[in-house]
């Protein structure tokens, strides 16, 4: 296979590292908007080669990996809907799937046979091609949203690709997906954001900072994220996100209610059911 991967940092470098760890692609053509990133990425031998247009890099790949900004989606696809043919399969990586089907439908016309879109449900806090590294999918989550117009043989390939990267995939909706994942990894990156906002304007902040520990680290870790990754999925999955803030202001107001109270029983059980959820579900 040769694998066109237009956005070659984290997530884009390390699916071409581990698609060359298990030999599945024969050529990994990179693509980004700056030379020295791209050099670097040949450097650190995460791609074969690179061109400094995507049309170029796209051209005779059989897979397209968007892997950019998903506001960056509809340009980048209307740049390379010249070189794209009727076996070129495209898919991405973006962390919420509407836009994306919406930015292909805007830019295409209409959704191609070999439009299948994923997401890897993995990454670090870390961005740039020198973070990516080939275990970052082994045994991750990837989830693929086909749609309608998704064929049979598209949908193989790109789950093939996944697999050989070392990922578990799974399917659901683009609907399903981006409600999910608003709950599960977009509210929590908000939340990490928005408490270390607060505490940044606080007058003592140097001094906070300077005695966080380890749970304050583990809880905040992914507001060193990238920025505007986060500020497009926050307004590109905006209906969902609203959703689920809403429901934690509830959920915390009826915390802060027992706290104010001093009922101690009710918290213990608050926490207790938090307990045991999180051990039976992630640990």
């Amino acid at each position: 296979m040769k694998i066109a991967v237009l956005g070659v940092g984290l997530i884009g470098g390390s699916l071409a590292r581990a698609l060359k760890r298990s030999g599945w692609a024969t050529s990994i053509v990179g693509y980004a908007r700056r030379e020295d990133e791209l050099q670097k990425a040949i450097e650190l031998g995460v791609i074969d080669r690179y061109a400094l247009e995507p049309e170029a890099a796209v051209a005779g790949a059989d897979i397209v990996v968007l892997c950019t900004p998903l506001k960056a989606m509809e340009s980048l696809l209307t740049r390379i809907q010249p070189a794209l043919t009727d076996k070129t399969i495209i898919t991405d990586v973006g962390s919420a799937k509407g836009v994306v089907v919406e930015a292909a439908m805007n830019a295409l016309g209409s959704l191609p046979a070999g439009f299948v879109p994923a997401h890897p449900i993995a990454g670090t806090e870390k961005s740039g091609v020198e973070a990516s590294f080939a275990e970052l999918y082994d045994d991750r989550k990837v989830i693929i949203t086909p749609v309608e117009e998704s064929v049979d043989w598209a949908v193989e390939t790109v789950k093939e690709m996944w697999e050989s990267a070392g990922a578990v995939v799974e399917s659901m909706t683009v609907e399903k997906h981006d409600d999910v994942l608003a709950a599960t990894s977009h509210l929590p990156h908000l939340l990490a954001f928005t408490l270390v906002d607060l505490l940044a304007h606080n007058s003592e902040h140097k001094k906070i900072f300077h005695y966080a520990a380890g749970g304050f680290r583990d809880f905040t870790r992914i507001a060193s994220s990238d920025p505007v990754m986060w500020r497009d999925i926050s307004v590109t999955n905006k209906d969902a996100i609203l959703s689920n803030i809403e429901q934690y202001q509830n959920h915390l107001a009826s915390l802060k209610a027992l706290v104010e109270a001093q009922d101690e029983q009710s918290i213990l059980e608050f926490y207790q059911r938090a307990k045991a959820a999180r051990d039976a579900h992630i640990e």
